[in-house]
């Protein structure tokens, strides 16, 4: 996936492959996305299990607990959530309001999504993740 690096200032790296951790990643992306980016990931944490590991992935932070949970990054002119596509198809009416596409949802730079409703998404995302394990 690749970082841009016009409006936001996203990153001013040549390799979204180049960051070898979260706090790295976050420390090259410009305001205001870097704010909406720390509350999208204090908003993960509070609903993942705690032995939940912060990681890059795919050159994007990510939560990883068996497997990856859900990735967010920041882009030139917007932020997404990568919950997967069968969350955004789970929860399709409460994101009316956002672009998404097949497994991204876009928001803008200065404005995360409702932590609530991120948290729902999480959970969500687990119990796929626990019942996929199951079978």
């Amino acid at each position: 996936m690749k970082k841009a690096t016009s409006r936001a200032g996203a990153s001013s790296a040549k390799s979204s492959s180049s960051f070898k951790t979260v706090d790295e990643y976050l420390s090259r992306v410009a305001e205001p996305a870097r704010s909406t980016l720390n509350k999208i990931r204090a908003s993960i944490r509070s609903a993942v299990p705690a032995e939940t590991a912060e990681v890059i992935s795919y050159g994007i932070p990510a939560f990883k607990w068996k497997k990856v949970v859900v990735w967010y990054a920041a882009f030139s002119d917007h932020c997404s959530l990568f919950p997967t596509a069968s969350v955004i198809q789970m929860f399709k009416d409460e994101l009316a309001g956002y672009r998404i596409s097949k497994g991204t949802i876009h928001f803008p730079m200065d404005k995360p999504l409702p932590a609530s409703l991120v948290k729902k998404m999480v959970k969500a995302r687990l119990a796929e993740i626990e019942g996929k394990k199951r079978r």
